[in-house]
C-alpha cells in the first residue's frame, strides 16, 4: 500500500474532494490525522515528525495494516499557529473524519485543537507540556507523551540546583505553559535553598528583548532561565551576551537547535544548558526512528510520534473497530497492561490477531498514563554547549 500525504500547500481548491478520494485509498481505508509544526517557530520538529508518521504507517500497511485495512495518513501544516491549526483540525474531523490526530507539538496548537476533538470524539495525541491541557474537560480524548510542565519543570529545578543556581530569573515566551513552568520551577529551587527573583513574559513575536533583559539583570541574577522558542533564543543569547551578563544560562532543548547554535558566535553560546525529555535509546522502536530520520540522535518528537501512531494502530486492533471511542476505550489495555512487552507495532499487530495480550514500550520509553491522559514518568536529557555544539552531560 501507498501512503499519500496531502499537506496544506496542496490543498487549494480541494476542501470539497472526500479525504480518501484525495489520499487514494479505498473506501474502507481507516482515516488518521496528523498536525505537525512543518513551519513556523517549531519548524526544526515538524518535517521530521511527518518523516516518521508516514514511515510508520507505510510500514504498517505493507504488512497487511490494521483489521485487514490500511492506514490513510493527512498531514497538516499548523505553522506553529493556534488559528491554522483549529483550520487544519476542523478539515481533518469534519472533512476527512479521522478517528485521531497525532503530534500537535505547540501547546497553544493543542489548546486551541483539543475542543474540536473531544467534541467529535476524535482521540489527541500530543507532544506539548503545558499543564493546562489535560486539566482540560477533554473526558479522557487526550493522550500526552511529553512529560507535562509540572514535572519538566521540578527536573529543571533540580539540576539548577545541583549545578549551585542560588538566584534565578525567568525569561518567558508568552505561551501556555510559562506560568506555570515558573511557578513550579520556583516551588522547587525554594525547596532546595534558591531562589526565584523573578520572571517576565515577553512577546517572542518580538524583534529585541533588551528592555527585558535589562529589568532581569538589574535583579542580579546568577542564573537565567530562558523558556523560550528557537527565534527568541537566538535574540535572547546574543542580547544578554551584549548586556555583558557571564552568569549561567538554562533553556528547553527544542530552543537550542543547531540552527540556533550556528546561527552564533561560539562565545555567546558557549556554556548555554539545555534539557529534553530523553527517549529510550535502548529501545527496538528507537533504532526504527534512527533508520527512518537516518540520523543516530533523533529528536524527542519524532520518538513520541512515532509511538502516537503504534498506539492508535494497537488500541483499533484491540477493540476489533476502528473509531476515537474505541481507541479511548483501549489505548491503555494495549499500553500499561499485563500483556507481553512489545516495542515492534507490526508484532504487536501480530499478536493481538493471534488473540494475545501486549503491553507497548515505545520509542519514547514507556506508555503508561495517569487517568488524564499524562505520562506518569521518562528520562530526561541534559546537554550543554561547546563550539556551536550540544554536548550530553548525561541522561537520568
Amino acid at each position: 500500500m501507498r501512503v499519500t500525504v496531502s499537506r496544506r500547500s496542496a490543498l487549494a481548491g480541494s476542501l470539497a474532494l472526500p479525504f480518501l478520494a484525495r489520499t487514494g485509498f479505498a473506501a474502507n481505508a481507516i482515516p488518521l490525522g496528523a498536525i505537525n509544526p512543518l513551519t513556523g517557530a517549531g519548524g526544526a520538529y515538524g518535517p521530521s515528525m511527518a518523516k516518521v508518521a508516514e514511515a510508520l504507517v507505510a510500514r504498517i500497511n505493507r504488512t497487511g495494516g490494521v483489521l485487514g485495512r490500511p492506514i490513510a495518513l493527512d498531514v497538516e501544516d499548523d505553522q506553529t499557529n493556534p488559528t491554522v491549526g483549529v483550520e487544519a483540525a476542523h478539515k481533518l474531523i469534519d472533512v476527512g473524519k479521522v478517528v485521531a490526530i497525532v503530534g500537535t507539538w505547540a501547546s497553544a496548537v493543542t489548546t486551541a485543537v483539543a475542543p474540536l476533538c473531544w467534541q467529535s470524539r476524535t482521540m489527541l495525541f500530543t507532544v506539548s507540556g503545558a499543564d493546562s491541557i489535560t486539566r482540560l474537560p477533554h473526558h479522557g480524548y487526550i493522550i500526552r507523551t511529553q512529560p507535562n510542565t509540572h514535572l519538566q519543570s521540578g527536573r529543571a529545578a533540580g539540576f539548577l540546583l545541583q549545578h549551585e543556581s542560588k538566584r534565578v530569573f525567568g525569561l518567558s515566551a508568552q505561551t501556555p505553559f510559562a506560568v506555570d513552568s515558573w511557578s513550579r520551577l520556583k516551588e522547587v529551587l525554594a525547596k532546595g535553598g534558591a531562589t526565584g527573583i523573578g520572571d517576565i513574559i515577553y512577546d517572542p513575536k518580538q524583534t529585541s528583548f533588551r528592555s527585558e533583559i535589562d529589568k532581569a539583570l538589574a535583579a542580579k541574577p546568577d542564573t537565567l532561565f530562558l523558556n523560550s522558542y528557537a527565534p527568541d533564543l537566538e535574540i535572547l543569547l546574543r542580547e544578554t551576551y551584549q548586556a555583558g551578563f557571564n552568569g549561567k544560562r538554562f533553556t528547553f532543548a527544542y530552543a537550542a537547535t543547531d540552527a540556533v547554535l550556528k546561527a552564533l558566535p561560539a562565545g555567546v553560546t558557549n556554556g548555554l544548558w539545555s534539557f529534553a525529555p530523553s527517549p529510550d535509546v535502548t529501545s527496538p522502536a528507537y533504532k526504527a526512528v534512527q533508520a527512518i530520520l537516518g540520523i543516530s540522535d533523533p529528536d524527542p518528537y519524532s520518538c513520541q510520534i512515532y509511538d502516537h501512531v503504534a498506539l492508535v494502530a494497537l488500541a483499533i486492533a484491540k477493540a476489533g473497530v476502528a473509531s476515537g471511542v474505541a481507541i479511548h476505550d483501549n489505548v491503555r489495555k494495549i499500553s500499561q497492561g499485563p500483556g507481553q512487552k512489545v516495542s515492534d507495532p507490526v508484532a504487536g499487530l501480530k499478536l493481538l490477531a493471534a488473540g494475545k495480550e501486549i503491553n507497548y514500550d515505545g520509542a519514547s520509553g514507556p506508555c503508561h498514563f495517569t487517568p488524564i491522559g499524562d505520562i506518569l514518568n521518562c528520562k530526561f536529557l541534559f546537554q550543554v554547549v561547546e563550539n556551536q555544539h550540544n554536548k550530553t552531560l548525561f541522561i537520568s
